[in-house]
């Protein structure tokens, strides 16, 4: 019997990632799934993790997240959701905007096309390095 075109054999190194992945809400880097992945599996190669990461973001079932710093970062979440991301502290947060949800179809009017997908961030200092800033100058927001 053969496998259907597309079709992605189930391994449990996969499993372990997405395990990994769907358990913090943070959006962590191939290296910090290795670390994480490695307390099950402590044989498992970064270089599988990589792969495997891959696979995950062509099959849908992870968002790739790269924002020019170099570190690429992962997100379980594959749904269409936004981010912000701080310039002092580096997090990643997940963002959900209701009036967003029919932006592709207003986009398509716009252009008198189909819009597939698009992809939005915010960029800024998020609440934890503003009041940290403050405890440092003495200033008050």
């Amino acid at each position: 019997m053969t496998k259907p075109r597309g079709f992605v054999r189930k391994t449990k190194q996969r499993g372990a990632i997405l395990r990994v992945l769907r358990n913090t809400d943070t959006h962590p880097t191939a290296d910090w799934i290795y670390q994480e992945v490695r307390k099950e599996m402590p044989n498992v190669s970064l270089g599988t993790i990589y792969r495997n990461l891959k696979t995950l973001v062509e099959m849908g079932e992870v968002q790739e997240l790269s924002y020019g710093s170099g570190h690429t970062r992962y997100d379980a979440k594959s749904h269409t959701h936004y981010h912000f991301v701080c310039d002092e502290c580096g997090r990643i947060e997940d963002l959900d905007i209701p009036c967003m949800q029919d932006l592709n179809r207003e986009v398509g009017k716009e252009v008198q096309g189909h819009v597939r997908e698009h992809r939005l961030e915010f960029y800024g200092v998020c609440g934890e390095c503003i009041a940290e800033q403050n405890r440092k100058t003495g200033s008050v927001s």
